[in-house]
């Protein structure tokens, strides 16, 4: 302790062991320290968010088309995207009007997703799509290569 306040630091007892381990240090500096590895560490371990697109049974071409690429886009970011499909009014009994809508969609983004889950409410169906990992793509795309030659 004399040691610490003759160099004008902290004394900080870094591990509860049997002797106490203690080190002579700045303590706000080495709490500086820390802070900035914690966020350091959060920024490489972003997890994928879940998105939702949502669609109708009825929707033109040119609309599907647009939720497509929107689709595509959030999965290439690495987010799962649920695909909301609602229901109004007397459309709830057609559920394969909206079974055909989401099956097009998870079929336009079969290379960079697979389908997670599904469930079927009483006036809604959801599909949720998980990205393929970077890895699983690459081997892929190295098949269809090997194929192609």
């Amino acid at each position: 302790m004399q040691a610490a306040e003759e160099s004008g630091l902290d004394l900080v007892q870094v591990a509860t062991t049997s002797p106490p381990v203690c080190r002579i240090l700045d303590y706000g500096k080495y709490k500086y320290e820390q802070t900035k590895k914690e966020r350091k560490a959060k920024r490489g371990r972003r997890v994928g968010l879940l998105k939702e697109v949502r669609l109708r049974p009825k929707i033109e071409e040119h609309d599907l088309q647009a939720k497509i690429r929107t689709t595509k886009k959030l999965l290439e970011e690495g987010n799962k995207v649920r695909l909301l499909l609602r229901f109004r009014g007397r459309e709830v009994i057609y559920p394969e009007l909206g079974w055909k809508v989401l099956r097009g969609v998870a079929e336009a983004s079969k290379e960079i997703a697979v389908i997670s889950s599904s469930t079927n409410e009483q006036r809604s169906i959801a599909l949720v799509l998980a990205p393929v990992s970077p890895k699983k793509t690459k081997e892929i795309e190295t098949d269809a290569e090997t194929q192609d030659t």
